[in-house]
Parts: structure tokens; sequence; C-alpha cells
């Protein structure tokens, strides 16, 4: 069945089940590596990616569910690597195995979104649920303020702050 989507600020037409998850659409019809397999259960964050702004699990939202509103990746946070979050995600050495931080990432976002000056408390209600094996916690912390501070766009993705489509590659 076809399906129209815009992802990242490209309108897209996938011919896929209306069950597929959202996840194998992103990575295996599109293309874009950035989103990744982690749990296949909703509960690592691995797989996380905007849905009308909002953070969900890709890997339990068919693809059915996604036609109504834009979709963000990884790659559409900024083509070049500019955003507030991935420059943060850089000066502070957030990752380590670096497996969990596309969907860190994105969880972050959407939580800038919510809460562009966030506390502590904010950063660990809102990215509870957002596994890393490795433990970089502190320095997801670390990193979100540091976002914060950079400015008003932190919070949102370069489709979003100017219309430009995003193209690029995760880890």
């Amino acid at each position: 069945m076809a399906f129209k989507l815009t992802v990242n600020g490209r309108s897209t037409t996938v011919d896929v089940s209306a069950d597929t998850p959202l996840l194998w659409v992103i990575r295996d019809v599109l293309n874009l590596k950035g989103t990744k397999f982690g749990c296949g259960a909703g509960l690592c964050g691995a797989c996380t990616v905007h849905l009308g702004g909002k953070a969900i699990r890709s890997c339990q939202t068919p693809v059915a569910q996604a036609v109504s509103a834009p979709i963000t990746t990884l790659e559409g946070l900024s083509a070049d690597g500019s955003h507030p979050l991935q420059q943060a995600w850089m000066e502070i050495d957030v990752p380590q195995c670096g497996y969990c931080q596309a969907g860190q990432i994105m969880s972050a976002a959407a939580l800038l979104t919510k809460y562009p000056k966030p506390t502590d408390a904010d950063i660990d209600r809102e990215m509870n649920g957002n596994l890393c094996r490795c433990g970089t916690y502190l320095r997801i912390r670390e990193a979100i303020h540091k976002a914060a501070a950079m400015g008003s766009s932190a919070g949102q993705t370069q489709s979003a702050s100017n219309g430009a489509p995003a193209n690029g590659t995760g880890r």
C-alpha cells in the first residue's frame, strides 16, 4: 500500500504494508540510518524520532499512523551538524559507544521544545526511558544544558527553523 510521508521536510511516497514499523521504513526504505533499532518494544529509546514535533518510538509506530504529521529523524536536525544539540554533544564528548545517541538527541530536542531552559529534574523526567548502556547520563544532562544555553533553536529541527530539507547520515 502506498503512504505519503513528509520526512525531514521532504515529501515522499513509500509502498509498504500499513503495519510496517516506521523504524523500518526510515532505515530500509528511505535509507536514513541515524535512527537505530534497539529493543523493538519501545523501551530503550534508540529508535526515537519526532512525529508532529513529539518524540515517539518508531519501532512501535505503524507507518499508517505517521501519514498525518511531519517526521523528523536525526538527519533532519541539521544537514551539517550545526544544531545546538549536535554541537553540545560533540563539545561535551557525550558518546561512548554512540549507539543510543541518536535517540537521546531526538528526545533532548523534544525536551528543549517543551522546556527551553530545563532543570535537572525536567531533564531526568523527560529523558527517562532513553537507555544508555555506557552510562553517559551525566554528560547527556550537561550537553542538554549547554544546548539550552546556546539559544532558542536548540529545540527546533532544521526544517522547522528554516524550511530547508536535511540530508545526512547518522552513526
